[in-house]
């Protein structure tokens, strides 16, 4: 993976300008992207992609994020061996995030854990307890 010098990842790339014209993007060029585990649903990770980010993505089967900290690309179990293997790739109803189903390697999470969202539960349903969301008329 190059490093990049700027605060904002390289552009244009090789995206399909269809897809690119969708897409909307933060002031700094990126689209959160929401790694889910693609046969039980479970949420596995956030990360930020741009449109090369995007691009690698669907023409690798592999995961490509961008890196806000480090300034540089970085393509998921490159380092760790944990491997995201893509499964399918969607964007929302706003084109301002996509939805990554893959198929999970080894841990999500740079902790070391399977997935970035079961340490800090803020709030747990209670077994058999109402969602206290009202059910709809049919």
């Amino acid at each position: 993976m190059a490093s990049m010098t700027t605060s904002t990842p390289r552009q244009p790339s090789p995206l399909d300008p269809d897809i690119a014209a969708r897409l909307k993007r933060s002031a700094d060029g990126l689209l959160p992207a929401i790694a889910q585990q693609y046969d039980t649903g479970e949420v596995l990770m956030l990360g930020w992609m741009d449109d090369e980010a995007l691009h690698r993505t669907l023409t690798t089967g592999r995961c490509t994020y961008w890196s806000r900290s480090r300034q540089e690309y970085w393509v998921k179990g490159d380092t760790s061996g944990h491997f995201q293997r893509v499964r399918s790739v969607a964007l929302d109803c706003d084109a301002d995030t996509v939805l990554v189903k893959v198929d999970q390697v080894g841990a999500a999470c740079h902790t070391g854990a399977r997935t970035c969202f079961d340490e800090d539960v803020l709030l747990k349903e209670a077994e058999g307890a109402d969602s206290g969301v009202p059910a709809t008329d049919q």
